[in-house]
């Protein structure tokens, strides 16, 4: 019996309840292989490309830019030739009479956990997801982010371990607090939140400046660090440091103005959403946001971390690096210089997000790393 395969709406992250078709990459009629660039799909927090789950021709696009479909709808069919149309047409029909979107509280059901931690004078928001047992995967996001950094990734991880995404301090839910803004003031932030909730070891994983943030406390609690995988990290050597994005995003007040600045971590500006850029500003209106960003940007140009933390590289257990050789915030490292117990995975067609920008291989990168 020949087949007809739906392709839906895909559901990238936990949270994510409907997407917005913005452009086709493929035509009714081409043949489409799996993993091939399929559409463009615009989410509250990103655009991006979805690629095709499975292989076959395009015989039907049923959703058409400018569209807003619930996960799960129906946005095109893939159907050998020998179908005919008015099977095609007869299956999609079916789909689209038995279709019901899924309900908020079941989307939710065992899904991400938010809530506070008191630890360390402070409140810290973190995230959890997962399995009960097991050690956890931390995810420590980067400068002016924060755990919903991680939405591309959480499901997948989540499926094999427990998952913690945590705000750092002076970023999303957490306290503005940030003390003197060094790498040893945000680890030990993060070591005690974890130790609040029983934690004692985990597989760390950082982004950009969280990702120093993640080698330092592996240095400073080494018996915390199950593995560690550094994406897109700051201070490595090699790297470049860019001091005008940090004070743009610091800085800025605008949306026209903070736009160019946020376009800068992606390979395709076209990923940052206007629901991205109103978020940004609406973090940075919150009490000591902004003066929190300034003292981190100010610590981390002044290059006193970035030197503790390299003369200390060869104390760090077995590293991963995920990079990417157009990062335009803090350079690519230059592998010759690392450790020989780091290794550098490369992310072709990413800029300083890989994990937003090229989840599916940076979740296959993360999972070998953890197992």
């Amino acid at each position: 019996m020949t087949t007809v395969t739906p392709i839906r709406m895909p559901k990238w992250g936990l949270s994510m309840q409907e997407g917005v078709i913005v452009d086709w990459w493929k035509h009714e009629g081409d043949l489409v292989a799996e993993g091939d660039d399929l559409v463009d799909i615009e989410t509250s927090k990103i655009n991006n490309v979805y690629e095709s789950p499975t292989a076959g021709p395009l015989r039907r696009i049923v959703a058409q830019p400018g569209e807003t479909l619930p996960v799960g709808a129906l946005i095109a069919v893939l159907a050998p030739a020998e179908v005919g149309d008015d099977e095609v047409d007869a299956f999609i029909a079916d789909f689209q009479a038995r279709f019901v979107p899924e309900a908020a509280d079941d989307a939710d059901a065992g899904g991400f956990v938010v809530s506070i931690v008191q630890a360390g004078g402070r409140n810290l928001r973190i995230g959890r997801a997962g399995p009960s047992e097991g050690d956890p995967v931390v995810l420590i996001h980067g400068y002016s982010g924060d755990l919903n950094s991680w939405l591309f990734n959480i499901e997948a991880l989540a499926a094999r371990r427990p998952v913690i995404a945590v705000d750092l301090p002076g970023h999303g839910g957490s306290s503005k607090d940030v003390g003197d803004g060094s790498l040893r003031e945000l680890s030990g932030a993060v070591a005690a939140a974890l130790a609040a909730i029983g934690v004692s070891s985990a597989h760390l994983v950082g982004h950009s400046l969280g990702a120093a943030v993640a080698a330092r406390l592996a240095l400073d609690q080494p018996e915390m660090a199950k593995s560690l995988t550094l994406i897109t990290p700051a201070y490595m050597p090699g790297g470049a440091l860019s001091e005008a994005f940090l004070t743009g995003v610091a800085e800025t007040q605008r949306a026209k103005d903070l736009r160019p600045w946020l376009e800068k971590l992606f390979a395709d500006p076209g990923s940052v959403t206007t629901d991205m850029i109103e978020n940004m500003l609406k973090f940075k209106r919150t009490d000591g946001a902004e003066e929190s960003l300034c003292l981190l940007r100010d610590r981390m140009v002044s290059g006193e971390d970035a030197r503790s933390l390299q003369a200390d590289f060869g104390k760090l257990p077995p590293t991963l690096i995920i990079a990417s050789r157009n990062d335009q915030i803090v350079g690519a490292p230059t592998e010759s210089e690392l450790p020989t117990t780091f290794r550098v995975a490369w992310i072709d067609g990413a800029g300083h997000m890989p994990h937003l920008e090229q989840a599916a291989e940076v979740n296959a990168l993360l999972l070998q790393a953890v197992r």
